[in-house]
């Protein structure tokens, strides 16, 4: 039985179900229902009633959670509490787009909070970066989580959920996102990447059959090139300083236009390294920072 077992029995108490609990944890729900289940095989008895929609606590979870729960945030604010005396090194893989927007603030909370961490940081595209990381070759990454949801082996934290746009030249002709993708050639995103993908099945669902002209792998290198009026694109949302160097007409895609999410994620063995912890809370800074400041 693993200690981090218990925060997620406390977790889908107070939340009433394993999906709702799921993102508190870090976790799927299936991976939520593995642990509980490895809890119950350590006490010997149920610790939930299934039976409903909404998973009801025994009497003996109600009982264990009372029992931990004190001593689990004692815990907590014992490791806290040595925070700064976290050291060594950690090997981050790290998207492009997000290696400009949320890296250089992640950076200065973890020069301020772990001054005795080094972070190696490696940039890829988000398949190859998962790849790396199950790999072995990295501690940590923050990419692009798949569509699928990613595997249950790995433990993921969502950090921010992106929109995606179409670009066109400033006087672009076309009244909305299907005329302007019909009216010009299409600059692709690089098919390799998560997001390229996302953007090429919502292309082919607005225009099918609709070729591209050209494929670049970087969202800054196509913004250019729409700029100068070589063709339109769907790509993620612009960063304001990419608005500003190349002026670009800007038009969402709907309410249910695709969307992507922004996630760390680390082997689910490492989730509790304190390493991977202080980078994680890292980046978390980052993106409040971040949305503080567009506020």
């Amino acid at each position: 039985m693993k200690l981090h077992f218990l925060h997620t029995l406390i977790a889908v108490i107070r939340h009433g179900s394993f999906a709702a609990a799921a993102p508190e944890v870090n976790l799927t729900a299936s991976a939520v229902g593995m642990q509980i289940r490895q809890l119950e095989i350590y006490f010997g008895r149920p610790l939930f009633d299934r039976s409903g929609r909404a998973v009801r606590p025994t009497p003996l979870a109600l009982e264990v959670a009372a029992a931990v729960e004190s001593a689990l945030g004692t815990l907590e604010q014992l490791r806290s509490r040595t925070e700064a005396a976290v050291t060594g090194h950690v090997r981050l893989g790290i998207i492009e787009s997000a290696q400009v927007a949320l890296l250089p603030q992640a950076m200065l909370a973890l020069r301020k909070s772990v001054p005795g961490l080094e972070v190696h940081c490696a940039r890829g595209v988000s398949q190859q970066l998962l790849q790396d990381l199950k790999a072995g070759r990295l501690d940590v990454a923050v990419l692009v989580r798949p569509e699928t949801g990613g595997s249950s082996r790995l433990g993921w934290t969502p950090l921010l959920t992106e929109s995606f746009v179409l670009v066109a030249p400033a006087q672009a002709r076309g009244r909305n996102v299907r005329e302007l993708l019909a009216a010009h050639e299409w600059i692709r995103l690089d098919r390799s990447a998560t997001g390229g993908r996302i953007a090429a099945a919502f292309v082919e669902a607005t225009l099918p059959g609709k070729r591209e002209f050209l494929e670049l792998p970087g969202t800054d290198a196509i913004v250019a090139m729409v700029s100068a009026g070589v063709g339109v694109s769907v790509v993620p949302e612009l960063r304001e300083d990419v608005r500003r160097t190349w002026p670009v007409r800007e038009v969402g895609l709907g309410r249910r236009g695709p969307t992507r999410q922004i996630a760390l994620v680390c082997r689910a063995g490492d989730a509790e390294d304190r390493r991977i912890q202080a980078v994680l809370r890292a980046f978390q800074a980052s993106v409040a920072q971040g949305r503080h400041g567009s506020a």
